[in-house]
């Protein structure tokens, strides 16, 4: 049996990932910080086990990957946290904090999976990213620049864990319907206007992330390393869409 294990597992974003990957017959390990949240979160997938670890403690990571009991065949890096707002009010422990869950968190976590998947013959990391990681978002803090960080990490990765059997690749979600979004998205107003940004005129699901995670985790992704794929129903690549322009005149 297949095994994967996906942070930020008791998330809206998470749990989606975990519940798609179970279909297609893992063993799903749910990482998260909080113990409580995870037990719960763990009910709502058959066979599901929680692991409760602060992704920027590496020894509590470590503990949790060796209470997994088998090396993953798939880690999901999910975890993430935001603090929005001007930069020139940010605080710096903010700042930091959002470096650190987003981007180190992910680091200590892939860095424990790929040695224990090298042991076992290989495995694939999959790093959740987002289009901030492409495009600089006003009052987005820190995120962008650890997503992007994260984007980079991911090349790297590739590089240096491929040729041991260790694919890494990324999933960067745009406007989606669930997670660290569900603030804005709360706001009629707001829903409305980045659903009109949107090509494809709907939000995204966590399902959309989920079936991403699971092609790049999959067989049928077996030559594809270093990459990132971009679930955003189009957004990063309609700016011209956005801005008027002539009519085109003649054939």
């Amino acid at each position: 049996m297949s095994q994967a294990i996906v942070t930020g597992g008791a998330g809206d974003i998470g749990l989606a990932i975990a519940a798609r990957l179970a279909e297609d017959g893992y063993r799903v390990g749910l990482l998260d910080l909080s113990q409580d949240a995870v037990d719960k979160a763990a009910h709502a997938i058959e066979g599901a086990v929680p692991l409760a670890a602060d992704v920027t403690d590496q020894a509590a990571v470590e503990r949790a990957l060796d209470g997994f009991g088998q090396a993953p065949t798939l880690v999901v890096n999910n975890a993430g946290i935001g603090r929005f707002g001007p930069l020139t009010d940010l605080s710096l422990a903010d700042f930091e904090a959002v470096l650190k869950v987003n981007l180190v968190g992910a680091f200590i976590v892939a860095q424990a999976a790929a040695r224990r998947m090298m042991a076992a013959g290989g495995g694939s990391i999959v790093n959740i990213t987002s289009i901030g990681a492409i495009a600089a978002a006003p009052l987005g803090g820190a995120y962008g620049a650890a997503k992007a960080g994260l984007a980079k990490l991911t090349e790297q990765m590739a590089q240096e864990w491929g040729p041991e059997g260790v694919r890494v690749n990324a999933v960067a979600p745009g406007f989606i319907d669930a997670g660290l979004s569900s603030q804005f998205l709360a706001d009629p107003g707001v829903r409305a206007l980045r659903e009109g940004a949107v090509p494809t005129r709907r939000l995204g699901e966590g399902r959309d992330v989920a079936d991403a995670v699971a092609f790049l985790g999959s067989d049928a992704a077996s030559y594809i390393n270093g990459q990132q794929i971009v679930v955003d129903g189009g957004v990063v690549v309609s700016l011209l869409s956005q801005l008027p322009r002539e009519p085109r005149k003649g054939a």
